[in-house]
């Protein structure tokens, strides 16, 4: 055999034992999700389909996702100077039942947006941190991280008074339908006050995963949907930088030790020891096991949903040290 035949032969089992690493890989990811309670997953890779896993049009509740979805409508309206972050809640008028103190009223909009507004008045939803805050008014806003569901509410109410739009009407004109989400419907969403202690209602949203994974990759893209811009690349980078690192998330308001926040992002820190694929990642989080993950170094976009009900869950340890890890392995091929 000459040398340029043997290096063929050589290159073309190089090719079948990665094809072969490949499908191993793959068939491990599938068996990861069997052993749980997945219902649907997709993987976009260079925005290509990837990996598909369950149903992908199966609109269902996304929990705390919402929040990351509210973090990307913000952008346009702050673009347009519609929403400006350093005005206050007093500026905006916003009080709640009881009266927020005087200090609380303080917090502008930024310091809702990084989860660190001191306001600790009592939501309209459980599901939070709020068992940790410390006593009204010892803390004044800008100060301390605290994941808490006033802030995420009031996000909501927020955009209403200062846009004059209904949240769920300009989600759908405003990214929805430039990106052409496909079982995107107004009337599914739904707010909800479940406790009767806030005026602010929950926000909740209906997603299905291959939705999901689109919105992932607006955000991978910057914030361009086929070359039209859908949302500024200023706003991208701010709601994904990290404004607060894990060391501190984990000392104020304990989630995983890898994760810091952003804007109603979670952010991977660096300082927290993770993996080189996942600098400058980030992620959408919601109970249950509702995940929009997003990975630049690998030009990579994760959609994960549990159906619910009835009760299933994939814990954010689940999600985070089995499952993301699965997936990397399959995208480095």
């Amino acid at each position: 055999m000459n040398r340029r035949g043997f290096l063929a032969g050589g290159s073309v089992a190089l090719v079948a034992a990665a094809a072969g690493n490949a499908r191993a890989e793959t068939a491990f990811l599938t068996e990861v999700l069997k052993r749980g309670e997945t219902s649907s997953m997709r993987v976009l890779r260079s925005g290509r389909i990837a990996f598909d896993y369950g149903d992908p049009s199966e609109v269902s509740y996304i929990a705390s996702v919402r929040k990351s979805l509210v973090a990307m409508l913000y952008g346009p309206a702050v673009a347009r100077g519609t929403i400006r972050l350093d005005r206050t809640l007093a500026q905006i008028g916003i009080d709640d039942l009881g009266g927020l103190l005087t200090v609380e009223r303080g917090a502008t909009v930024r310091d809702l947006l990084m989860a660190r507004s001191g306001v600790y008045h009592p939501a309209a939803n459980a599901g939070d941190a709020s068992a940790l805050a410390p006593p009204r008014g010892s803390v004044r806003p800008g100060e301390r991280f605290l994941y808490n569901n006033w802030d995420f509410n009031a996000l909501g109410a927020i955009y209403e008074a200062e846009t004059g739009r209904n949240l769920y009407r300009a989600f759908g004109e405003d990214i929805a339908a430039p990106i052409g989400l496909e079982d995107w419907r107004a009337d599914l969403q739904q707010m909800r006050n479940d406790t009767g202690k806030s005026k602010y209602p929950a926000h909740h949203f209906g997603l299905s995963t291959r939705d999901m994974a689109r919105l992932g990759q607006l955000m991978l893209d910057r914030g361009r949907w086929r070359r039209h811009p859908v949302l500024t690349e200023r706003w991208v980078r701010a709601s994904t930088t990290l404004h607060t690192g894990a060391a501190r998330v984990a000392r104020e308001s304990p989630f995983m030790p890898q994760l810091g926040y952003g804007y109603l992002w979670w952010v991977f820190d660096s300082a927290a020891g993770i993996q080189r694929d996942l600098r400058g990642a980030y992620t959408a989080s919601g109970a249950y096991g509702q995940f929009i993950t997003v990975v630049p170094r690998l030009d990579l976009v994760i959609a994960h949903k549990t159906v619910v009900p009835p009760p299933r869950n994939v814990s954010p340890q689940a999600y985070l040290g089995e499952i993301l890890p699965a997936v990397l392995k399959v995208a480095r091929g």
